[in-house]
């Protein structure tokens, strides 16, 4: 990831409400959420309104979208939310490693299948 799709992804990101839903279709997993879950999950939010974020967030490359029968899908794209992470820490340690340590370890505790929802 470059220096101007994080730009566009942390823009995305910076909107609660779009925050809330990647955080919703990290945790649905890859098969992600009918638009009509999402937006209920969003305290009933109307189509139109979700449309709005939904387009946004595929945009900035954080979410995609596909057509099941008469649904549109859609699910975190994981490859840009890790390459958003490598783009944070790229160089965080600055040959230090005991700096990014602490964000390593929460990282592997959160991706361990064995821990459920240790990073809520």
């Amino acid at each position: 990831m470059d220096e101007k799709q994080a730009l566009a992804a942390f823009a995305a990101l910076s909107q609660e409400t779009r925050l809330r839903i990647v955080r919703l279709l990290v945790t649905a997993g890859p098969e992600g959420l009918p638009a009509g879950a999402i937006g209920d999950a969003m305290d009933g939010a109307s189509s139109s309104r979700m449309s709005f974020h939904l387009s946004h967030l595929e945009q900035a490359g954080l979410v995609t979208s596909r057509r099941d029968g008469r649904s549109i899908l859609y699910a975190a794209a994981y490859p840009a939310l890790s390459g958003l992470i490598e783009f944070l820490m790229r160089d965080c340690c600055g040959g230090h490693p005991d700096i990014c340590d602490p964000a390593f370890k929460t990282l592997s505790t959160c991706c361990s299948p064995s821990v459920t929802g240790a990073c809520s």
